[in-house]
């Protein structure tokens, strides 16, 4: 453990755990881009490491089929809404949120924050090394003064121990304050659920293809079309064999799946 965040262990206490309404039986913090942004820096002081998971109706769905990404969805401090119909379903459950807490904005605020505050980020993931460096540059050029401690984009295999343990030395040696995590679903939150214990750093987040956008590799869908919760369909048309059957299969299983949760709400 550095000096860094033996200086942080010992400032406060954990924040308040998020108030949260289950949607397909996964917890949703009910919550905003501030309200996130206010409990990670609070995170950043306390004494035990955290963890965040970013889910969209994918993550949600994909929660009833895989136990290990499950339990550590369940296992992580909040997860937020990032898709717009997690949102939809919260409103219909009674909860009015203003916003949904997509993962590619809430990296950009916090950068921006963090470009104040002087918080250290280090980014785990990526498409490759180049790709990860092309990331660190543009987002020092959107906020300057923005600290990026360290980096590194991981095989796309399964990693050994001794590899997790030099991952978990060279992170620990950086004195990050939050680990930007972007390494897809379902691999990251099993990953962050895996090294939350291994690691001194007091934040992990999970952002997925948040990595890709601020690197420019991937476009984002237009505001319009992520307001009408159609980002799907712009991905789908920009990645069809890598994503074709994430939304063929995962959304009307999330449709079907929610109007029998909603049916039993209203009948409760």
């Amino acid at each position: 453990m550095t000096a860094h965040s033996i200086l942080h262990a010992a400032v406060a206490s954990p924040p308040a755990p998020m108030p949260s309404s289950p949607v397909l039986d996964v917890p949703l913090a009910l919550t905003d881009y501030e309200h996130t942004l206010d409990w990670i820096d609070a995170a950043v002081g306390a004494s035990s490491p955290s963890y965040i998971c970013v889910a969209a109706v994918h993550t949600v769905v994909a929660c009833q089929d895989d136990p290990e990404l499950r339990a550590a969805v369940l296992g992580s401090n909040f997860t937020v809404p990032d898709g717009q119909p997690l949102v939809w379903a919260l409103s219909l459950l009674g909860h009015k949120l203003g916003d949904r807490v997509y993962g590619p904005e809430l990296m950009d605020r916090a950068c921006a924050r963090a470009a104040r505050t002087g918080q250290r980020f280090y980014l785990y993931g990526g498409r490759d090394q180049e790709a990860l460096a092309r990331l660190a540059r543009k987002l020092r050029l959107r906020h300057p003064g923005l600290k990026i401690v360290g980096g590194y984009s991981p095989p796309f295999r399964e990693l050994t121990e001794a590899e997790q343990q030099e991952i978990a030395h060279d992170i620990d040696a950086t004195g990050a304050d939050v680990v930007w995590v972007g390494i897809g679903v379902p691999k990251q939150e099993k990953w962050m659920a895996t090294m939350r214990p291994r690691l001194s750093a007091p934040v992990l987040i999970g952002v997925g293809a948040a990595f890709d956008f601020h690197a420019g590799l991937v476009p984002q869908a237009p505001p319009r079309l992520q307001r009408l919760g159609l980002e799907w369909l712009f991905r789908l048309v920009q990645e069809p064999r890598r994503l074709w059957r994430r939304y063929a299969v995962y959304n009307p299983r999330f449709v079907f799946g929610f109007v029998r949760q909603y049916l039993k709400h209203l009948r409760s």
